[in-house]
């Protein structure tokens, strides 16, 4: 059974790189445990212009290796303590963000409560893709990370789910058929209409205390519509991204390697912000 599984996963990262394009997801796959660049010194401490650690919650079929090797080294440089952690997957396995969205926010509040203690900071900030951008709101309101989060920004989340054939789309993006996609609890979670996003969103998207920040694209075609990613509440911030960049054609995926989605980041994260000036042309210049 155990060799069956290996190679199930080896197969699936065999077609990863080809189905994205991107040839550096190659080795991210194969070695899904290790920490983006910029992440995981867990001897950093916070200064006074980033007081609050970052930590970084990748998306569904996805792994920390992955999905943020071009935002964290930029987090890093500006001089952030960043953090990142694969959940929802075998320890070994490159896909992960599959498992049952509660265990998997369970998951996140053990590693937000050991940056706390390694950084003795009071509160993070959190940054996530996808599942990742929605996944902590469930965390937030459930497992006590109002009191330790201090903005969530949400880059393409999966707030209001999306149909069927979207999740279908991110399995064909990443080489997956869909009989994994099918396999996987945290898909039909984030299916419009799922119990689940029932519940989450009962009573309203957000709860008092964290601020919370959503970029999407109009180009997703995963989460589908995209206006579903877009939160209600006093405390949330939406931003399309094409109205900051209207030549932006960036769409789920590519958003993660897109350097205006970096800037959008942080600007979000920073102290004095969120504030939206971009230089479209030279995002990061």
């Amino acid at each position: 059974m155990r060799l069956r599984r290996l190679r199930s996963w080896a197969a699936a990262a065999a077609v990863l790189p080809t189905a994205l394009g991107l040839t550096a997801l190659a080795a991210t796959a194969a070695h899904a445990e290790t920490s983006p660049a910029g992440a995981n010194d867990w001897n950093c401490k916070p200064s006074f212009l980033h007081p609050r650690p970052v930590v970084l919650v990748h998306g569904t079929f996805e792994n920390m290796a992955f999905n943020w090797q071009t935002l964290s080294p930029q987090l890093k440089k500006a001089g952030y303590c960043v953090f990142a952690l694969n959940y929802g997957g075998a320890q070994d396995a490159p896909i992960q963000g599959t498992a049952d969205i509660p265990t998997s926010a369970g998951q996140l509040s053990a590693f937000v409560d050991r940056v706390l203690t390694a950084t003795k900071a009071s509160k993070v900030d959190m940054v996530g893709h996808s599942q990742g951008g929605m996944m902590p709101r469930y965390y937030i309101k459930n497992l006590g990370g109002a009191s330790k989060v201090n903005k969530l920004v949400g880059i393409v989340p999966s707030n209001h789910g999306t149909t069927a054939s979207g999740l279908a789309a991110l399995g064909s993006l990443l080489g997956i058929t869909q009989a994994v996609v099918k396999a996987a609890p945290s898909a039909g979670q984030q299916i419009v209409g799922s119990s689940f996003l029932a519940d989450l969103n009962a009573g309203g998207d957000t709860v008092a205390g964290p601020t919370y920040i959503v970029l999407a694209t109009k180009y997703d075609e995963v989460v589908t519509p995209y206006t579903s990613a877009f939160l209600n509440g006093a405390n949330a911030q939406n931003v399309l991204l094409q109205d900051k960049c209207a030549s932006d054609t960036n769409a789920h995926v590519g958003i993660n390697f897109d350097p205006v989605m970096v800037k959008f980041v942080l600007n979000s994260l920073d102290i004095w912000g969120p504030y939206w000036p971009i230089n479209c042309s030279n995002p990061l210049g």
